[in-house]
């Protein structure tokens, strides 16, 4: 086992795939300059200017680009700084990545987009957002978002391997998180919830940088004999709901904890599929801490206000016991 960061992780997941299959490339903005803690340092070196290409500030281009490539029988990566900008490729998310259906099967598009999400930062709102809702109204992509580094680097390979479009969310805020990766290769199955703490008095459904969030919550909320289980599910599509309604029939409560506005949320949808679904068990109303419905401010004590935090949680969670 050895200790690494998250950014790290995912360097090596590349790597690793890149070594393993030859049709795997890189493209994107600033892929061979990146500094040594960056997804895509040391690949250059390795594989070549062919395999690791940088392009123009357009992520349009770069998007389109490796759908074709991907339809056609090569298996690309990528790389678009911020999803931010994933609004610039509307065409290609909205109709273009649909191919494989639209083809009844007869191709594959095995594309990964990897991008950074979040704020906290202070870039305002164009640099900052978490597009968890708006991707999953997009049918035909698979969403991935990691809490730490250890599933970073299991559902990275697993992303690069999958036969379908893949956008591979990784928060601003967990760069530099660490976990212990074993040394042996490993992969995890996309679609796969984890517990990352069980609990029998309230299920809290959360996502990213958010499970951080939720796991200083419960570690307080214990002194005071309140139980929280904490279900991340890892990849928002295809979402273990699963995991997740066994979690609400045992605990008999809900609240979901997501770093975007509340409306068309990701919560907003595993609300209603709890609703739908696990209805009779709910001893309570089930509770949505989200931000508020306004872009992410630049002003820091704004910014501060509008993200989801500890005290909101509690807050949730103390109404519903």
């Amino acid at each position: 086992m050895r200790e690494l960061s998250f950014i790290r992780a995912e360097n090596e997941a590349v790597y690793e795939e890149m070594e393993r299959d030859p049709s795997i490339f890189v493209i994107g903005e600033n892929v061979r300059t990146f500094g040594t803690e960056a997804i895509f340092s040391r690949l250059l070196q390795k594989f070549g200017p062919e395999r690791v290409r940088d392009t123009a500030i357009s992520e349009q281009a770069i998007l389109g680009a490796t759908i074709g490539s991907a339809a056609t029988g090569m298996r690309p990566i990528a790389a678009l700084g911020i999803d931010d900008f994933l609004g610039v490729c509307g065409d290609e998310l909205l109709n273009q990545l649909q191919m494989r259906y639209m083809f009844g099967g007869k191709i594959k598009l095995p594309l990964t987009i990897t991008t950074n999400c979040g704020a906290g930062r202070g870039l305002a709102a164009q640099h900052s957002k978490s597009l968890y809702g708006w991707l999953m109204a997009i049918k035909g992509l698979k969403i991935v978002a990691p809490s730490t580094a250890y599933d970073a680097k299991g559902l990275l390979k697993s992303a690069i391997r999958e036969d379908n479009p893949v956008v591979f969310l990784t928060h601003t805020a967990l760069g530099r998180s660490t976990s212990q990766i074993p040394d042996e290769e490993y992969t995890i199955p996309l679609g796969k919830a984890d517990i990352k703490r069980e609990g029998k008095d309230v299920t809290v459904v959360t996502l990213a940088n958010m499970v951080h969030i939720a796991l200083a919550t419960a570690a307080k909320l214990q002194e005071r004999g309140i139980s929280i289980e904490i279900i991340d599910p890892r990849t928002v599509v295809p979402l273990d709901k699963q995991a997740i309604l066994d979690s609400v029939r045992k605990t008999g409560r809900l609240v979901i904890l997501t770093e975007e506005p509340i409306t068309g949320s990701f919560a907003a949808e595993v609300a209603a599929i709890v609703a739908e679904e696990a209805f009779d068990f709910l001893d309570a109303p089930i509770k949505r801490v989200c931000a508020p419905d306004t872009p992410v401010p630049f002003s820091p004590a704004l910014e501060k206000f509008w993200l989801p935090d500890e005290a909101r949680l509690i807050k949730a969670i103390d109404d519903i016991m």
